[in-house]
């Protein structure tokens, strides 16, 4: 069993707080890695309730503020459909995930957990100007 620490980062440099998830397997794919790290936040997003939500990816019908996703209304996040948008996000070069200091590019590769293995999630920040 071993903690995976995920950690946000943008390219324009930012970085969020580390957080660790408990996994129970060796190894697991890189969708289902995002998968399981998609059901904590939402679930703890749905146990808290709060006005913003911050994860991975933009849930739908929400407005980006400075520390997140503000619903319009309030409301349960479902975790299979955030879930879907993170996956396409992945696929669509949103994010990049990087574990150590490997990027996994293929959502079916499989990925070694050891103890202390960091998962970076680093989201791609569109230019501005020319």
């Amino acid at each position: 069993m071993a903690i995976v620490t995920f950690v946000d980062e943008t390219t324009a440099g930012e970085r969020r707080a580390a957080w660790g998830l408990e996994i129970a397997e060796e190894r697991l794919t890189a969708r289902e890695l995002i998968r399981r790290r998609v059901f904590q936040e939402v679930a703890e997003f749905n146990a808290r309730t709060p006005e913003v939500f911050q994860g991975l990816v933009q849930p739908e019908d929400t407005e980006r503020v400075l520390n997140g996703y503000a619903l319009r209304t309030p409301r349960r996040i479902d975790p299979e459909a955030q879930t879907a948008l993170a996956l396409r996000a992945f696929a669509g070069n949103g994010f990049l995930v990087l574990v150590g200091d490997r990027q996994v590019t293929d959502p079916d590769e499989e990925i070694e957990l050891t103890l202390g293995t960091e998962v970076t999630f680093l989201k791609l920040v569109p230019l501005v100007g020319g």
